[in-house]
Parts: structure tokens; C-alpha cells; sequence
């Protein structure tokens, strides 16, 4: 669900800056947007969230089994999981210049193939090592495409509805969550695990025809409001473009400094390192999240096969991840309501950390005890605490960056965040090889979520004291002003001719 909001926020900016750059007035209008086909195309974007970005949450009955087969550590199974989430995080960028170039049919059809064929050559897979490139990094990279691609239509069929149909688009991710582990606990104990993913490799294929359904917008010709003014026709801005070019001075660069320039140009536009260096509260933000990512992916992987380690029957195990899904459903948006009231207005940091804290204090439920009853507990309070930090993740991140470099300050933030989702998971299981007990996990997810959590609220803390320190103002004593009297004059001076207003044309 993380990785959802991540990539929903980073869609969502990119719609904002098509419509800063085309301008209200100037975006040409379609018979097909919020009407018609339009509605076909939010169906497809449902059935896609669901097929694409919780898959990686099935992998968790299939853990005792390919670390059966493949004779692996639990270290090097939990590889698996975590290069297909990374690369769903990570693929954001390179989806981005594919849509730009392709569109977003093909990006959707092309990732449907990618997924699909991956799981098709996973269920051939002769050991771990391909498991990793086939299932791990070919199936994720294609459900970055189709699941990314497919919420950027939206943007395009939907104008005035647009928030109803994210927020409705959004209901196939928590499906998702609910039905993909007992689908996959149905098929493993009916064929193998094998069998089970050549069928999830048929299943992932449906992508392309919710890519099919996706077909172009058709949109009028812009007319601005500069055309208009000049006289010119609406389409035929070309004739104008050599008076304005005439004027400016043909300067051309070497190629060694121009490709610098591109390069530089294109890292500000993804990755905003600039605004990491300078920014202390995005600075620190991003580093409490990444680090935070390191035990908050973790119960997802390992909570199924902690609770068939202890006894609790293969199918009520898999159930488990089903409850988070299900209450995701109906917590997501109250937890987004919540967040929203005008009491919690520049206090959402101090919410977020609230939020990170009890979701690493609710994982020392689970080494309590290991009854069924109990972990139905522990997911309750998880989803609860999983809700409000991903109804708040990015609403902080925008109060601590200008917006205007959102969209590069998310690219970083998403790219540090893979990181440690790729490297999380292997470690803790690393630890549990060592150990032999299970309960390491969640020892380990509560480390990293609360020293997150007081990390960022501690540093928070200090730089709003930093700042109201600043912005406060400093009386002098010594000023003797302050202890003298004015005189009022008793007859009115005549008014002085006001100057002339000027008024700055700041926008068209």
C-alpha cells in the first residue's frame, strides 16, 4: 500500500504540471472525457491496480515451499519479495520517459507482457538466482509500467471527476490485498507452486487488454488567450514562432557542455539533490522514511510464514494478510479525513510520527504470542496505524518542499526508499538464519519503526524551536524611543497628491 500512495502522489504532480505548462484555458476538450468511455477506462484502471501493485503481497505462501525446493536460507528467499517490490518503486523514473515517448497504451500493454512473461519463465525456474531476474526484477518492472501508465490516463479521461476516479481506481489496490494471498494458498495446496505461477503468468497478461481499453484522448485544438489577442488562428502557432526566435541570439554550445547541461537538467527534473542539501526539513524527512521503510515492509513478507512456523493452519496464515486489506479498505480514507481537519494544520509531521511509532510498537504483539486470535489482533492495529501513514506520507512531504519541486523531490524520495526496501527484508533474514526464531522480524520492524519515529520527532521538534526563534522579534531596552512622546499636530495638514498607481501584468 506504501508503494501505492508513492506512485499516486508522483502521477498525480505529473497531471499538475501538464495543466501548469498547457494552461486551464488553453486544454482542449474531448466528447469522450468524464462520460462514456471515460468510465470503461476507470474500470480497467481498477482491475489494473489490482492485478499490478499488491501482487508482490501473494509471495508469502510461497515461502516454505521455494525455500523447500531451491534448499535456500531464509535471507536468500526473502531476495525474492524484495527486488520485485524495489523495482516497483525504482521503475518510476524510466516509466515516466516511456509514456512521454510511447504513450500509454503501450506502456500499459508493455508491462502486462514484461509481468507475465516473467511469471511464465519463473515457474521454469532450475534455481533462486532466476527466480530473482525473472519473477523478482521482470515481473516488478512490469507492473510498474502497466500499474503507473494506467493511473495517468485517468488524468487525461477525467477532468472535472478526476478525484472520484482516483479515489475509486485506488479500491482495486485494497482488492487486491484482500484477494491475492487466498487466491494464491487456494492454488499452491490444489498444483504446486510451479503450476501456481504459470497461471499467475495467464493472470498477469490480462494487463494488455485493460492497455487495449486505454485508447488515446482526442483533444480539440488549444486556443490561448496570446492567439486570440494576436489574431491567430487556433493550431497555427508555428507561423509566430520565427518573430519571437528572430530576437533571440543564436548561441551554440560545445557538445561536451551541452550534454552536461541535458544531464543536469534531467537529474533536477527527477532527483532533486539540491533541495536535499539545502532543505533541513525535507533533509530530515527523507532520511527518517527511508529508514522507516527498512522494518515497515517487513511483517508483509514474513507474517505468513511466522504464523505456519508456529502452527496456525496454511490457509487461516494466508488470511491474515487478507484482514490488513480489508480494513485498509475502509480506514485508508477516514484516516484521510482525519488527517485533514483544520486542528492537525502544521501538525501533520508530529501525526505522521504518532502514526510510525504505533505501527512499530503494535509488531511486539506478535512476539508475545503466536495464537491465531492474537496476530487477528496484531493486523487490526497494524492496518490501522498502515492507514494513517499512508494517508499522511506525502501530505507532510509536501508541506516540506515547495511545490514547485515536488515532483524531483519525490523522484529522490522514492529512489532512497527502494534502497532499503531491497536490502530490508535479505537482512532480516539473515538474522533469522542466525537465530533460528522468527521473532526477530518483528523485533527488528519495531527497531527501525521507532527509532524512525523519534528520530523525525525529535528533529522536528528542535527545527520548529529553531525557527520560532528566528521569526520571533527581539525588543531592545535600550531604545529610548520606546519612553517619549509624539507630537500630534492639532491642524490637518492638506492631503498630498497621491502618485499615479501602476498596475504589473503578472500572467495572461
Amino acid at each position: 500500500m506504501l508503494v501505492l500512495e508513492i506512485c499516486r502522489a508522483r502521477l498525480a504532480w505529473k497531471e499538475v504540471e501538464v495543466e501548469m505548462f498547457r494552461g486551464g484555458a488553453a486544454h482542449g476538450t474531448s466528447q469522450t472525457q468524464d462520460r462514456g468511455w471515460a468510465w470503461m477506462v476507470l474500470l480497467a484502471a481498477v482491475v489494473l491496480q489490482g492485478l499490478t501493485l499488491t501482487f508482490p503481497s501473494c509471495i508469502g505462501p510461497f515461502f516454505m515451499d521455494l525455500q523447500a525446493e531451491f534448499q535456500a536460507t531464509n535471507s536468500e528467499t526473502s531476495w525474492f519479495p524484495s527486488i520485485m517490490t524495489a523495482a516497483l518503486h525504482a521503475g518510476g523514473p524510466l516509466c515516466s520517459l516511456l509514456v512521454e515517448r510511447f504513450g500509454c497504451r503501450v506502456t500499459v500493454m508493455l508491462g502486462g507482457l514484461l509481468s507475465g512473461a516473467g511469471m511464465v519463465a519463473s515457474s521454469f525456474s532450475k534455481s533462486i538466482s532466476q527466480l530473482y531476474v525473472t519473477a523478482g526484477f521482470i515481473t516488478g518492472l512490469g507492473s510498474c509500467f502497466g500499474f503507473q501508465a494506467g493511473v495517468t490516463v485517468l488524468g487525461y479521461y477525467f477532468v472535472r471527476r478526476r478525484t472520484l476516479a482516483n479515489a475509486l481506481a485506488s479500491t482495486g489496490a485494497s482488492l487486491g490485498l484482500t484477494l491475492w494471498p487466498l487466491f494464491s494458498q487456494y492454488l499452491l495446496d490444489q498444483m504446486g507452486w510451479r503450476n501456481t505461477f504459470l497461471i499467475f503468468g495467464g493472470v498477469l497478461l490480462n494487463s494488455c487488454v485493460c492497455g487495449a481499453i486505454m485508447r488515446p484522448v482526442e483533444l480539440g485544438p488549444p486556443v490561448s488567450p496570446l492567439q486570440s489577442s494576436l489574431g491567430q488562428e487556433p493550431g497555427n502557432s508555428a507561423g509566430g514562432a520565427p518573430l519571437f526566435r528572430e530576437a533571440l541570439p543564436h548561441q551554440v554550445e560545445p557538445p561536451q557542455q551541452a550534454r552536461f547541461a541535458a544531464c543536469r537538467r534531467m537529474l533536477q527534473k527527477y532527483l532533486a539533490f539540491d533541495v536535499f542539501c539545502k532543505n533541513k526539513g525535507y533533509r530530515i524527512y527523507t532520511i527518517g522514511v527511508t529508514w522507516m521503510v527498512m522494518g515497515f515492509v517487513l511483517p508483509l513478507v514474513y507474517l505468513v510464514p511466522y504464523a505456519i512456523w508456529n502452527g496456525v493452519e496454511e490457509r487461516k496464515a494466508a488470511l491474515l494478510v487478507s484482514i490488513i486489506g480489508i480494513m485498509n479498505i475502509f480506514m485508508r480514507p477516514l484516516a484521510g479525513l482525519v488527517s485533514g481537519l483544520h486542528i492537525f494544520s502544521g501538525k501533520r509531521t508530529y501525526l505522521f510520527t504518532l502514526a510510525v511509532l504505533v505501527n512499530g510498537l503494535s509488531n511486539l504483539i506478535c512476539v508475545i504470542s503466536a495464537d491465531f486470535h492474537v496476530l487477528v489482533l496484531y493486523c487490526l492495529i497494524y492496518s490501522i496505524s498502515m492507514s494513517g501513514i499512508g494517508a499522511l506520507i506525502f501530505q507532510v512531504l509536501m508541506d516540506v518542499v515547495e511545490m514547485n519541486r515536488f515532483s524531483s523531490a519525490l523522484g529522490l524520495f522514492t529512489i532512497l526508499e527502494s534502497i532499503t526496501i531491497l536490502i530490508g527484508p535479505p537482512l532480516t533474514g539473515l538474522l533469522v538464519d542466525i537465530t533460528g526464531h522468527f521473532s526477530y522480524v518483528f523485533y527488528a520492524s519495531s527497531f527501525f519503526m521507532v527509532s524512525a519515529a523519534l528520530f523525525m520527532g525529535l528533529s522536528f521538534c528542535a527545527l520548529d524551536r529553531k525557527n520560532k526563534l528566528k521569526e520571533a522579534p527581539k525588543p531592545t531596552s535600550n531604545d529610548p524611543s520606546r519612553y517619549q512622546y509624539t507630537d500630534v499636530p492639532t491642524k490637518p495638514e492638506p492631503e498630498k497628491q497621491a502618485s499615479p498607481a501602476i498596475m504589473y501584468i503578472t500572467s495572461i
